[in-house]
């Protein structure tokens, strides 16, 4: 395969739509998986699971960075605890990750799954993307996946892969669970 796009991965059920959208256009495509802001180590096991599957079911060649990340994304967010800032320095990390990657493997272009999602801040993204391709001489290959969100969920239920409740670092989960908190006093107290 020598004309491909380096697809950074970040869960097994953001993969499909775009994956379905680059096979559709004959795009060829390479995965790489590198997350070290997923937390606990056991989501990060099930979301790596997750993704095997999906390299199984789609014939995808993936590079892997298995490595727990914790320690490290801590230090690189070290402080920027609220959002926008401390998913601004994690889309960086991945994509500048996925980036040098790409100019190494002589990649036609790089992108991400994060653009499936709507709850990533896309114009943060593209930015970052857009910084990073400039930098490395890669183009970044912006496409709002937005739109298939909800077939790609579909897909991923039907397929039985693992579908995660938070975006993956230590924050979105305490956010996840202080909301779900804040929803249950706020419905007995009324």
């Amino acid at each position: 395969m020598k004309n491909f796009i380096l697809l950074h991965i970040c869960c097994g059920p953001c993969s499909l739509y775009p994956l379905k959208v680059f096979k559709e256009e004959k795009i060829s495509v390479k995965g790489f998986f590198y997350n070290p802001n997923i937390h606990p180590y056991q989501e990060f096991k099930l979301r790596l699971e997750a993704l095997k599957e999906v390299e199984k079911i789609e014939s995808l060649e993936i590079l892997w960075d298995e490595t727990y990340g914790l320690r490290f994304f801590l230090e690189e967010v070290s402080f920027q605890w609220e959002r926008p800032k401390r998913c601004e320095r994690c889309y960086y990390l991945r994509l500048k990750k996925t980036a040098e990657l790409a100019e190494k493997l002589k990649a036609e272009a790089f992108s991400t799954t994060l653009l499936y999602s709507p709850f990533q801040l896309h114009e943060l993204i593209k930015e970052i993307g857009e910084e990073l391709s400039y930098r490395y001489k890669v183009p970044f290959y912006y496409r709002d996946f937005r739109e298939g969100y909800k077939e790609g969920k579909q897909k991923a239920m039907e397929l039985g892969i693992y579908r995660q409740k938070y975006c993956g670092c230590i924050f979105s989960e305490e956010e996840r669970f202080s909301l779900a908190k804040r929803k249950k006093i706020s419905f007995t107290q009324t």
